[in-house]
């Protein structure tokens, strides 16, 4: 059992959610986050550290995990707790306060402001031999650190967005980069995928359509892929240090869909003031829904103030919705 009884417990430590525990801050509630990746960031950090975010205000263009970092380091400024690698199993109004019941113990809060994006991500994996074997081993679905390829020999599956990007990444990290989809049409940007074929023109990569993968083979980690191709299933054994797949991911609201909110097509209803339905829970971020929802960070941020606004009116019905602006504050007067 946690000794303390926070204010707001912020389930989700992505954008909106670190947004959400500033807010929380700024406000003077006590926070808590509570995240079951084993790091703050979210997707920033999990999915595409090294992709750049051009739609966030005040940044003509930044790296994901900058502004992870610049997100977390904000958040941190008012000292939530914060508890990792802990996804919330079960959550239920017990004697006053929620209780959120998790692997490792019970989290009491007064409120609740779910941020979880959509949800646990689960990867679309490769049903082949030697997937499962070498998962983490010399197989990835995420990329965090690009170094770990440099003079590397690798191949990417995968015809979308995270597979491209990757692609245009790494051609000048690894010293063989080898790009298998089992088509000619490409689910990407259109600029990405005119940098991916002017990559192939120029000798920097090779792009195998219309392949697909056999089997990942090695001891201790990933030494080699075989290739068929699905229209004569004509077999190539590729020598790899790695291999990327990029197949894209299902999300599940998991344990969410049992807590007794409105929950329609994997997301939460929430009105204009975030409210899930349930009093005292508050939902923010891509896992929510209404008329005009936008899946973008900027929304996220705006969503995060809402619902934490309401989330301290809530837990004191004295404390005003709209706290006024920020220059204003005493909190940030030693600035």
């Amino acid at each position: 059992m946690s000794d303390t009884l926070k204010d707001i417990t912020v389930i989700g430590g992505g954008p909106t959610g670190l947004f959400a525990a500033f807010y929380a801050g700024m406000r003077g509630a006590s926070c808590r986050i509570v995240d079951s990746l084993p790091e703050l960031g979210g997707q920033l950090m999990a999915l595409y550290p090294e992709k750049d975010i051009y739609d966030v205000g005040g940044f003509p263009r930044i790296l994901a995990k900058d502004l992870a970092k610049n997100l977390i380091r904000q958040a941190e400024r008012f000292e939530p707790e914060v508890i990792l690698d802990e996804p919330v199993r079960d959550l239920t109004w017990e004697g006053g306060h929620f209780e959120l019941r998790c692997r490792a113990g019970t989290y009491e809060s007064r409120s609740v402001v779910i941020a979880g994006g959509k949800g646990a991500f689960d990867p679309n994996k490769l049903d082949v031999p030697g997937y499962d074997t070498f998962l983490h081993h010399g197989v990835e679905y995420a990329v965090t650190d690009p170094e770990v390829y440099r003079d590397r020999k690798v191949v990417i599956v995968g015809g979308g967005d995270s597979a491209m990007d990757w692609v245009v990444i790494l051609k000048d990290i690894a010293s063989e980069l080898t790009l298998v989809h089992r088509r000619d049409g490409w689910r990407a940007h259109a600029n990405t995928v005119d940098q991916v074929m002017q990559a192939e023109r120029d000798g920097e990569i090779e792009i195998r359509t219309f392949h697909e993968v056999r089997e990942i083979h090695g001891s201790d980690e990933v030494e080699a892929v075989t290739i068929f191709d699905n229209r004569t299933d004509e077999e190539t054994t590729l020598e790899a240090d790695g291999v990327l797949t990029f197949l894209g991911f299902k999300p599940d609201l998991g344990p969410i869909k049992n807590w007794g909110l409105n929950v329609e097509k994997n997301r939460i209803l929430v009105n204009a003031l975030m409210e899930t339905g349930t009093p005292g829970i508050y939902a923010a971020g891509d896992v929510v829904d209404y008329e005009g929802k936008l899946d973008l960070i900027a929304t996220g941020f705006s969503e995060a103030a809402v619902a934490v606004n309401n989330a301290v009116h809530f837990v004191d019905p004295n404390a005003r919705v709209n706290p006024g602006h920020s220059t204003n504050m005493k909190v940030f007067k030693d600035d």
